[in-house]
């Protein structure tokens, strides 16, 4: 079988030939680097998603709505859905250093039922009543794994196994994350170099930030500002305008639709063109 060079490809422009034949296009193609600037309402926006850049849940649900596996590699259960088990990853480290231990995990479900370590990175949960949709529960931010006997806040000490460090918080106003190098999901998630949110209450002022440049999103801005403006686009639409986003930013073609903000994935899953 002959090797196909990737650089010579994508230089020769048969890339776009090739993407246009499985339905894709350069667009579509996320890239790394860049810091991606977002505007936000004083509501939980920005918690939401500084939690998605700093932290790991054990399941996440993917843009087209389908589970899989963040912090853990896999399940089971038995016939009634009353005992769980769980694989971990063994490749999750926290920002400050330290891997990612079953006793971290353990600290989470505690509130869920009763837990045993198996092995370094394998649990039991026994829950009191059967839940066939357990994991689908795991993937909410409330579920997100931290140290053993850490809290999530305040938000500028959150040690977490995500794609972005804290580099700067102020609770309630601003987050600036910072990509962690060497990240277990590189080349899946985490395409841009840093996430800024900036809370800016007003609507019409986030749309003049946008507008202006400032931001690359703005998340329910006032329409009269920017309603027509050339290069931004629309989420889900130019009457339902949730997200007003600059053409420099690249968007998943699927977007969660649970929450504004790909329900606070936005800062793993966009990436700046």
């Amino acid at each position: 079988m002959t090797r196909i060079d990737r650089r010579a490809l994508f230089a020769s422009g048969a890339a776009a030939a090739l993407l246009a034949a499985t339905g894709a296009s350069l667009a579509d193609t996320p890239k790394k680097g860049g810091t991606l600037r977002l505007a936000v309402p004083r509501d939980d926006s920005l918690e939401r998603v500084a939690r998605g850049a700093v932290f790991d849940t054990l399941t996440e649900i993917a843009p087209d709505g389908t589970l899989r596996g963040e912090l853990a590699t896999g399940w089971q259960t038995d016939a009634d859905a009353r005992v769980w088990s769980f694989d971990l990853r063994d490749d999750a480290v926290f920002h400050d250093g330290e891997p990612l231990h079953v006793v971290d995990v353990l600290a989470v479900l505690a509130e869920v039922g009763r837990t045993e370590a198996l092995a370094s990175n394998r649990l039991r949960l026994e829950l009191a009543e059967a839940n066939p949709g357990l994991p689908f529960m795991l993937a909410d931010s409330h579920f997100v794994v931290t140290r053993a006997g850490e809290t999530v806040t305040p938000l500028r000490t959150a040690n977490g196994t995500g794609c972005y460090r804290v580099e700067r918080a102020e609770d309630g106003r601003h987050f600036l994350g910072r990509r962690v190098e060497g990240h277990y999901k590189d080349g899946e998630a985490g395409w841009a170099d840093a996430v800024e949110v900036i809370v800016i209450p007003d609507s019409a002022v986030r749309a003049e930030a946008l507008r202006d440049g400032y931001v690359d999103i703005a998340a329910l801005p006032d329409q009269a500002g920017i309603r027509g403006k050339r290069g931004v686009r629309f989420h889900p639409s130019e009457a339902d305008m949730a997200l007003a986003v600059s053409g420099a930013v690249g968007m998943p073609r699927q977007i969660a639709g649970n929450a504004v903000l790909d329900d606070g994935r936005i800062a793993e899953r966009w990436w700046m063109m």
